[in-house]
């Protein structure tokens, strides 16, 4: 909706495509001191090292800008175990969300196609209308949300999009695609720029980055963080990788000092300690099936895949239940205006510990819905 009046603005008029987006907004706020099972983050946070680390910078640190060489030489070397990077194949970005938000920038064009799923991450959708691209959408198949394998194709044919974003596994959904199944997408059209968000691959274990030659798939471009796994949300960090010269305009397009100097320190840190990360990723997923097993013995419709969250329809306005949840002091999320999963809430998956207290207090404000397994 254009509502800028030029009759009572005092300054220029802006973009006509930032007048008439929609901005992605989340509720972030007052949500300390409560179960956040509503934004997929680590739910334990960082490992103590990184606290130790941080509380370690000297002043000077501080009052200088930020150098990149030593966190961009662990990322080159020792980030994957079964590979290494060349330093022009990684960009560092103050998140993902600054990653992809660069890669619009780079690549996204007035008029052009935009092709991805829906539902998937909020976030894409105003990048691509401040660009003035076109988005075209591909659904999910069945209650089970299959990827659309062959309408994906389809269009990349018709289309010819110049900008193709997977999230894989998928946000909210949880859908996955093998990594060979995105270079085939890939091969269809080299003159579509493929982004894979991978944000939530730890969860799954089947990552592109693990075995794409960007040598042969010049078209890829990887994003992740260390948001979900390493709980560095609040600091903001996030990587791209992908064949060196597409990760040269990407970077061309960022600021030179976007990431903070506590970033870079509590991210080598986070990096450094893999055994925590690796134990809090089990830990998620044995919580995962744990739940899973709960609710299976109800008659609730829920969606089980490969994030660190999962959807449930409950039997019960989804707005009451949020609330009541919150009172019990647990946050999850409203899927409310997204397609084809409207009616459901997405639940984020944390410690086993977690979990019990989450189900024993959705028992109680959903006790008259369920039906209740019988004490193990």
């Amino acid at each position: 909706m254009n509502d800028f009046d030029p009759l009572n603005n005092l300054f220029p008029k802006p973009r006509e495509e930032i007048i008439n987006m929609q901005s992605y907004s989340a509720p972030l706020e007052n949500r300390r001191n409560l179960l956040r099972l509503d934004f997929n983050e680590n739910t334990l946070g960082p490992s103590p090292k990184v606290f130790e680390a941080l509380k370690a910078i000297k002043l000077d640190e501080i009052s200088i800008y930020p150098e990149y060489n030593l966190l961009k030489k662990f990322l080159c070397d020792q980030y994957l175990d079964s590979r290494k990077f060349h330093n022009d194949e990684i960009g560092i970005f103050n998140g993902a969300d600054a990653a992809i938000n660069a890669i619009f920038n780079s690549f996204g064009e007035k008029d052009q196609i935009f092709l991805t799923t829906n539902p998937t991450f909020g976030y894409y959708s105003p990048c691509s209308e401040m660009r003035g691209m076109k988005k075209v959408t591909c659904s999910y198949i069945g209650e089970n949300f299959l990827f659309p394998i062959k309408e994906f194709e389809e269009k990349i044919i018709k289309h010819n999009p110049k900008l193709i974003f997977i999230c894989n596994p998928n946000n909210p959904t949880g859908t996955v695609l093998r990594a060979q199944e995105i270079i085939q997408l890939a091969n269809i059209n080299k003159n579509s720029l493929i982004v894979v968000d991978e944000l939530y691959e730890k969860f799954y274990g089947d990552s592109l980055l693990q075995v794409i030659d960007f040598e042969r798939n010049k078209n890829i471009v990887i994003i992740q963080s260390l948001s979900k796994t390493a709980g560095l949300a609040g600091l903001r960090i996030g990587f791209t990788f992908g064949h060196r010269s597409l990760i040269k305009y990407i970077n061309k397009v960022t600021g030179p000092y976007d990431v903070n100097s506590f970033a870079v320190t509590g991210t080598l840190a986070a990096l450094k300690d893999k055994s925590y990360i690796d134990k809090y990723v089990l830990e998620v997923k044995k919580a995962r099936e744990w739940i899973l097993q709960k609710f299976k013995s109800t008659k609730i419709r829920t969606h089980f895949s490969g994030g660190n969250y999962f959807l449930i329809w409950p039997n019960k306005n989804p707005k009451i239940l949020i609330e009541q949840m919150r009172e019990k002091g647990i946050l999850i999320r409203s899927m409310e205006n997204k397609k084809d999963i409207g009616k459901s809430i997405r639940v984020s998956i944390g410690t086993q510990e977690q979990m019990r207290f989450f189900w024993d207090n959705y028992k109680a404000v959903s006790y008259t819905h369920l039906t209740l397994p019988t004490k193990a």
